[in-house]
């Protein structure tokens, strides 16, 4: 079958200054400053975005008095000129990797748990047979990490996918549910009592995720179904190394995922408590775009995802 070429952009001799004015009259919110990032003139950068409107038949912007506002129209097209010059930009990179003999670059992206429990294992798959393959590691909150998947910061995510996020252009597959405990200090006189419950608990001084986060949510909640106000003496930190330091040094007691716990655990840097917290987080998953093309390296690093995924937690993941 004979490829078509008649594609809209084509007929409207879309221009790549057009995708960077787009973005750059989206952080500037002016057109003389994104003029100026561009190293073009201003009535240039107007006559780039007139014959652009002219040509989509829709406004972009909103002209305000101190600037300009993207309208819905103007959203949708500043989204999708980041993905295609983030795609430009990636292209450069692998060829500039292939030129210099390495296999090209992956971004993965990971919430701690998986972080620490899946990838290695997977990363180490992957640089057996592809020694030369670039790969960048970024461990983050979902939220954050599903931007960077948009922005194409970021190949891969392994985290969780919630019903407030767009799923029109996302490919889900759940791994494994992420369950939840309380740890201290090796020694904590806690660790003595044979029945501990949540009530034992109310009172201590606690290492919580910040306000905000899921988790910090649902530890709130438990407290609440138990009919106890959510405890008062608290720090707020997302930061592993201050959590294991910090509970070396007091009778401090924290939340976290149970996978985590048990790698500090089995380190000597913390004990799990013996209960089971009634706190539950929802399953974490590994997350593509399906509205792009997946470059050769982020198919080996997919599946030897997909292949972990299997060996520790028992989940076979679809074939592409």
């Amino acid at each position: 079958m004979t490829a078509s070429y008649n594609h809209w952009f084509i007929r409207a001799r879309l221009k790549t200054r057009q995708l960077l004015l787009l973005v750059a009259l989206a952080e500037e919110g002016n057109i003389h400053r994104a003029a100026q990032v561009l190293s073009m003139t201003q009535p240039a950068a107007s006559k780039l975005l007139k014959d652009l409107e002219e040509v989509l038949g829709v406004s972009l912007f909103d002209r305000l008095p101190r600037g300009m506002k993207p309208t819905w129209y103007g959203e949708t097209m500043i989204r999708h000129a980041r993905m295609a010059l983030a795609s430009l930009n990636q292209a450069h990179d692998e060829l500039q990797a292939l030129k210099s003999g390495h296999y090209g670059q992956v971004g993965i992206g990971a919430i701690t748990s998986p972080g620490l429990t899946l990838l290695p294992a997977a990363v180490a798959l992957v640089k057996r047979e592809h020694p030369n393959l670039r790969i960048s590691i970024e461990v983050e909150t979902s939220p954050v990490l599903l931007d960077r998947l948009d922005q194409g910061k970021v190949d891969i995510v392994v985290g969780r996918l919630f019903a407030e996020h767009n799923r029109s252009h996302l490919r889900y597959q759940p791994i494994s549910q992420e369950p939840v405990c309380a740890v201290s200090r090796p020694g904590h006189p806690l660790m003595q009592l044979s029945e501990l419950g949540l009530r034992d608990l109310h009172g201590a001084a606690w290492l919580v995720p910040p306000a905000g986060s899921v988790l910090r949510h649902r530890f709130d909640l438990m407290f609440q179904q138990e009919g106890l106000s959510p405890p008062l003496n608290i720090v707020e930190t997302s930061s592993l190394l201050f959590i294991s330091r910090m509970l070396q040094q007091s009778d401090m007691i924290a939340v976290l995922a149970l996978d985590v716990a048990r790698y500090y655990a089995s380190h000597g840097l913390m004990s799990v408590l013996p209960m089971e917290l009634p706190c539950h987080m929802d399953d974490f998953g590994l997350i593509t775009r399906s509205d792009r093309l997946q470059s050769p390296g982020v198919k080996v690093v997919v599946q030897a995802i997909k292949q972990c995924s299997l060996a520790q937690f028992g989940r076979r993941l679809d074939a592409d």
